[in-house]
């Protein structure tokens, strides 16, 4: 049962192995498509074969200068692919992701990236520009994005870095959603994520934000099937906790993290956080007792905001983010109504001007609230 029906648009063993090992400040994008053409129309090439030395001499030998991220999985290089090498290419940055042959991220989750990504494409995905298996070699080949991850924007700001803006951060949590509802609703069968973070969502040039590392997903129950059975993955902090207990796995497992995430851009804490004190390394945890009243969303609020937001806006994306971490998966909204409650919102940030305490008397509470409002809009303008 849809929770925004108003808005709905028209037309054997758990084994817990969670994956908290560091993650690199990773840089890979992509021009997406659908069936050979991106949402834009534009042709898409499939995922190429290349040699090591290709990719050598891309990284000028995997210099230490070329290094971008580092993580449980191994290293990520800026490299550049030079006319000759690649017949649709011109000189194209790119970033390579090396896998480490002991890392975290086996042979397996490698071959599970590139299917998925050779079959998968939307403009809030990445593309794979090609892999290498050379050997005992595994390589990753994603078109280079400068602007780096989510994560890089929200903790451990460089002293002359620019906090994201609040319209920027619901921007971004709009796009994420629309990969994932792709994910879920386009693909057939669909796909659960299983990794959805902030470290997994890159931005380009202009903070639109694609999904990446596709190693842990999985395809979703077809039929009469709830859920898949599996080995529980992913990262502490960001899974739902129906699936770290049982291992059983459903799209609603992905509201959860998508969730977290709504709850990391509000908030611009980390999802797992160990140098805070007791109660409060943990951000869901932290936050229930906010999220249960209203007069208290402002004590979430990321400090370096400095108070510039809508405030109605926020009270209705602390809504949406609380459906989401609902403890019970049954009553977490499906992610084609999340993506048209966000794109309410960001008309809405973007129709209200941002000043510092803005405020706003009659504030939702509840998406279904905002959509009533559109919807006595729509007849009074009638």
């Amino acid at each position: 049962m849809s929770c925004f029906s108003c808005l709905t648009r028209q037309t054997k063993d758990t084994k817990v192995d969670i994956d908290d090992a560091p993650r690199s400040k990773s840089r890979y994008s992509s021009e997406s498509s659908e069936n050979g053409k991106g949402n834009g129309g534009k042709e898409k090439s499939g995922a190429r074969s290349f040699t090591f030395r290709e990719l050598a001499i891309a990284t000028r030998n995997f210099r230490e200068a070329n290094l971008i991220g580092e993580g449980g999985f191994g290293k990520v290089y800026k490299g550049r692919l030079e006319s000759g090498q690649a017949i649709w290419l011109c000189d194209q940055l790119v970033a390579i992701k090396q896998l480490n042959h002991e890392g975290l991220q086996g042979h397996q989750e490698f071959i599970v990236e590139v299917l998925m990504l050779s079959l998968l494409h939307h403009d809030n995905l990445v593309t794979l520009i090609g892999y290498c298996t050379s050997g005992d070699q595994r390589l990753l080949v994603y078109e280079y994005m400068p602007m780096g991850s989510l994560e890089d924007h929200l903790y451990d700001l460089e002293p002359d870095q620019e906090p994201l803006s609040w319209n920027t951060r619901m921007k971004i949590a709009v796009g994420a959603a629309r990969g994932l509802e792709y994910l879920h609703c386009k693909a057939n069968p669909p796909v659960i994520y299983r990794d959805l973070k902030s470290a997994n969502i890159l931005l380009d040039n202009d903070f639109n934000p694609k999904l990446s590392d596709f190693g842990l997903a999985k395809l979703g129950p077809v039929g009469d099937n709830t859920h898949v059975s599996t080995r529980v993955m992913g990262t502490y902090g960001y899974c739902a906790p129906e699936y770290a207990m049982s291992g059983k796995l459903t799209l609603k497992s992905d509201i959860y993290s998508f969730g977290v995430v709504l709850l990391e851009l509000i908030t611009g804490r980390k999802a797992m956080d160990l140098s805070k004190r007791q109660g409060e390394q943990n951000l869901v945890s932290w936050s229930r007792p906010f999220l249960k009243d209203q007069k208290k969303f402002v004590h979430l609020v990321d400090p370096l905001l400095h108070g510039r937001y809508p405030r109605r806006c926020l009270n209705y994306a602390v809504a949406v983010t609380a459906m989401c971490l609902n403890e019970e998966a049954n009553f977490r909204p499906l992610i084609n109504d999340i993506v048209v409650a966000l794109d309410y919102l960001v008309s809405q940030s973007d129709s209200h001007p941002v000043s510092r305490n803005a405020g706003a008397r009659g504030v939702p509470t509840s998406a279904s609230d905002v959509s009533q409002g559109s919807n006595s809009r729509r007849s009074s303008s009638a």
